[in-house]
């Protein structure tokens, strides 16, 4: 007669590979969206994304530097890490520009490549790029993968570090035979991350008393609001100071929708292209509250004549930003929220009626404006235009770089944070519509518009085609003036008139090279490429306009439009974006009219 074993069989350990694992670390990670470009090194990883289910929406952009900045749009707007995957080789350093972008503006972001297998790295291998070294200087932390049992842990690090402290985007590079190799489920290891502490230290009570004070005693205070007020969800604290306490206030351009435009002690914002009336202002106070920024030197100008006479008070999560360009008489490494929270406890409104007063004089004297009597469209025209109609919707914005990008800071109304999405920091062309993307996957019942001109918008016009198969009904507002229009402007200020190759139509136009001698309201008679046929052959709804009588019903087609939509506005190529403080410069040089 038999008897049982006294002892049970080890239950079988379940076995994943480590694309399995990557993606699952994703689920677990809460993430909704990715936006992927599938080649030879990160095809495992495609194929366990369709192992997964409805667990996350996998989003194909028709180029790597798409996908980047619509995980960036998606970032952006909802403070969520945003994630891209691209494969080894060019697929990946397609993704290097949106890297540096996404450094530069602090943008929680997750990237990951595909890598030839670990015996062939150093080999030039096939589509081999050592996007480590590539990207060590444009990232906030970086791995190369080549221990598959490394991997759940390197995922856990990577969403931490991207999210935490001042935010920022993290590579993590997958060798295609740490992909394919196997191991024991084990994804919630503990994090290795010696010498990182993203704990923001608690601000002393005595460090909140000393800014309550230098308030009390200032006469002439500035609040300067930075994106880390957006990135640090502050927008409620901050706005509660200025109520509290009546101080005027200028954003930075990340900073655009953490004080409502209506806000009677809102002057907008300040820097090169900033309200005049911002800029005074910053140059007579006697007390700068700069919260969240950075003295980046579009702002500045000359630096050390940057509100020369004031005392500063500069709070920042990020120490290193502390007397980085600008000194501060009361530096404060700590949360802004926590810091708003702690200071509107105890904060008393100064003695500034005086103040207020200048303030609102030079608000008056030195107004936003254009030429309303021009009965052709302005840029600044469509864009107020737009603004006025959008204002009782949910609504989110989106721009390239140059001219339209400043004039749509200066005449959208955003009223709340994340609604607008630029690429500030480094300036990237080609970011509007890709943004657009990630903003309307992250929120599909909401009105998204990249406002563009047709330089940038060039630069990634394939997305368009995302757009359409992904069902992204994303509306582009295209300010056409066949032009680089910025840099028509720095040739018109500073350079004789002298056009060198900012001319975007045929190169037989007297504009394609010379001495200038167009006037203010000239347009370009060639009108190339034709963004309407090139936007319906990707199944885009589209039209034209440039009757300044046409246009609020051109745009009410464009905003009800159910699926994607472009609106070609024709505009003149010379109006010049004012005010403008000339590159290391002083508010004193402003350029008005």
């Amino acid at each position: 007669m038999s008897t049982a074993s006294s002892t049970s069989p080890a239950p079988t350990q379940h076995v994943m590979n480590g694309a399995d694992v990557l993606v699952k670390s994703l689920v677990d990670h809460g993430v909704e969206v990715l936006f992927a470009y599938p080649g030879g090194c990160s095809m495992p990883m495609h194929q366990a994304l369709t192992r997964f289910g409805e667990s996350i929406r996998t989003i194909l952009p028709r180029h790597e530097q798409g996908g980047a900045f619509a995980a960036q749009g998606y970032a952006r707007s909802t403070g969520k890490v945003g994630v891209v995957m691209a494969t080894s080789g060019p697929g990946a350093t397609n993704l290097v520009t949106a890297i540096a972008d996404a450094k530069l503006d602090s943008i929680p972001l997750v990237c990951i490549t595909g890598q030839v297998p670990v015996a062939a790295i150093g080999s030039d291998a096939f589509q081999e790029t050592p996007m480590v070294e590539i990207c060590r200087g444009i990232t906030k932390h970086h791995y190369l993968v080549t221990d598959i049992k490394d991997l759940p842990r390197i995922m856990k690090e990577a969403f931490h570090i991207a999210a935490s402290g001042r935010p920022g985007p993290v590579l993590v590079d997958m060798p295609k035979d740490v992909q394919l190799g196997e191991m024991p489920e084990d994804l919630d290891p503990p994090m290795n991350l010696p010498g990182y502490d993203a704990s923001t230290p608690s601000v002393p009570p005595e460090t909140i008393r000393q800014i309550a004070a230098a308030i009390k005693m200032a006469r002439r205070p500035i609040i300067y609001s930075g994106g880390g007020i957006i990135l640090g969800e502050a927008t409620e604290e901050l706005r509660s100071l200025i109520s509290k306490t009546g101080i005027p206030t200028v954003t930075t351009l990340m900073g655009l929708g953490s004080v409502e435009p209506e806000n009677p002690h809102s002057l907008d914002w300040l820097g090169m292209h900033g309200a005049a009336y911002a800029n005074y202002a910053v140059k007579d106070c006697d007390l700068l509250i700069a919260l969240g920024v950075r003295f980046d030197d579009r702002v500045t100008g000359k630096v050390e004549a940057f509100a020369k006479g004031a005392k500063i008070i500069h709070v920042d999560i990020d120490a290193s930003e502390l007397n980085k360009n600008k000194t501060a008489h009361i530096p404060v490494r700590g949360d802004v929220k926590q810091v708003l929270t702690e200071l509107n406890r105890i904060v008393q409104k100064p003695d500034i009626a005086d103040w207020q007063r200048h303030c609102s004089e030079l608000k008056a004297k030195f107004p936003l404006k254009y030429d309303t009597e021009f009965d052709g469209i302005l840029q600044q025209h469509a864009i107020a235009t737009l603004s006025d109609l959008t204002a009782e919707r949910e609504t989110y914005i989106t721009v390239g770089v140059g001219q339209h990008q400043m004039w749509a800071a200066q005449f959208y109304k955003f009223r709340q944070p994340r609604t607008w999405m630029s690429s500030s920091g480094l300036g990237t062309m080609g970011f509007g519509l890709p943004a657009a993307m990630g903003v309307q996957a992250a929120h599909p019942g909401a009105l998204v518009v990249d406002i563009d001109g047709d330089g940038s918008f060039q630069m990634n016009i394939q997305e368009l085609a995302t757009c359409f198969c992904e069902e992204l009904p994303v509306k582009v507002l295209l300010l056409n003036n066949q032009h680089l229009g910025m840099v028509v402007q720095w040739e018109d200020r500073f350079m004789e008139r002298n056009r060198a190759h900012t001319y975007l139509g045929p190169i037989h136009h007297d504009e394609a090279k010379g001495k200038s001698s167009a006037d203010r309201f000239e347009y370009a008679t060639d009108r190339y490429p034709n963004f309407v046929e090139i936007a319906k052959g990707y199944g885009c709804g589209a039209a034209t306009v440039k009757r300044k009588g046409d246009l609020k019903d051109a745009m009410r087609e464009m905003i009800d439009s159910k699926g994607p939509f472009l609106l070609d506005v024709e505009v003149p190529y010379q109006e010049h974006v004012l005010p403008m403080i000339p590159g290391g410069a002083t508010v004193d040089d402003m350029i008005l009219d």
